[in-house]
């Protein structure tokens, strides 16, 4: 497949409703937000889940988590040297072949840096990838609610026959409602490097049409988080007539009428500012 050849922008708005779209481990894993109380999912975070999407639309990927795995391979290290990469010195033999075999290599990149045995000085191959994503913000500021939770049951014994161990105790944390929006783009120069192609471009959407099926836990219960709309912008070459910069502003979202505290997404508007040869597709995938 010939690789992509015009730019593309995108703008993902979704919601998040009794649910904790990303914990953060720094922070007793409560919902990310900034300093301004704005509800925050890491770019990492998204890239996880379209990985993931893209492994239910099977797709082979590299980065994979432990719980969602494919293969037996315990490492990187192990994907990457038992699917022939391994002994190969020139840097764009190495790229070409990784890039050949898994879509989030020539999609998002990888660093490929794995230590050498005795002699051997290893592996350091750094590959860009054409698709960059944003972190995702909230449109306004959200509330956190906590909930004190216990174990029904011990997971250990207790020590000494008198002796009860007590009920592990914590905290769990969401966001009660709030609505979220990041923006992205894909880069023909890089594409052109790693073999993205529109059928690559193609299956991202779909990605991200289809973000948080199969996605549920304990701590995002299904359907407590819901892609509402896609604005995807095709370019009419690969430099695009616009920065990216300018075409993610052209979306103009503000509360609607008179809402005085704005969470749901019915509670927005949502406007694009009009660009001379530029107009998206919209896809509300209900």
């Amino acid at each position: 497949m010939d690789p992509i050849n015009k730019k593309v922008d995108f703008a993902v708005i979704f919601t998040v409703i009794n649910a904790n779209p990303n914990g953060d481990p720094l922070n007793g894993n409560r919902p990310r937000t900034n300093i301004e109380g704005y509800g925050e999912v890491s770019d990492v975070c998204i890239k996880r889940k379209i990985r993931n999407r893209l492994m239910d639309l099977g797709k082979d990927i590299f980065v994979q988590s432990n719980d969602r795995a494919a293969d037996s391979y315990k490492s990187l290290r192990e994907r990457a040297d038992e699917n022939g990469l391994k002994g190969i010195k020139d840097e764009d033999e190495y790229m070409e072949k990784a890039c050949s075999m898994w879509y989030d290599v020539r999609a998002f990149g990888q660093l490929f840096a794995f230590s050498g045995k005795n002699k051997d000085k290893g592996v350091s191959v750094g590959i860009r990838g054409p698709v960059s994503i944003h972190p995702a913000f909230s449109l306004s500021p959200v509330s956190i609610s906590s909930t004190q939770i216990t174990k029904s049951v011990n997971s250990e014994p207790p020590k000494g026959e008198s002796s009860r161990s007590s009920d592990t105790m914590g905290m769990k944390y969401r966001v009660d409602a709030g609505t979220y929006v990041f923006y992205g783009s894909i880069n023909p120069q890089l594409a052109r490097k790693t073999g993205f192609s529109e059928e690559d471009a193609g299956a991202f959407k779909e990605a991200l049409r289809t973000l948080f099926q199969n996605d549920s836990s304990s701590a995002r219960p299904e359907g407590s988080m819901d892609v509402k709309k896609i604005y995807w912008w095709v370019h009419d070459g690969p430099n695009g007539q616009y920065s990216s910069a300018k075409v993610h502003g052209s979306l103009k979202i503000s509360p609607r009428g008179d809402t005085a505290d704005p969470k749901f997404f019915e509670d927005y508007e949502f406007r694009i500012e009009p660009l001379d040869g530029l107009v998206p597709e919209t896809i509300e995938p209900f």
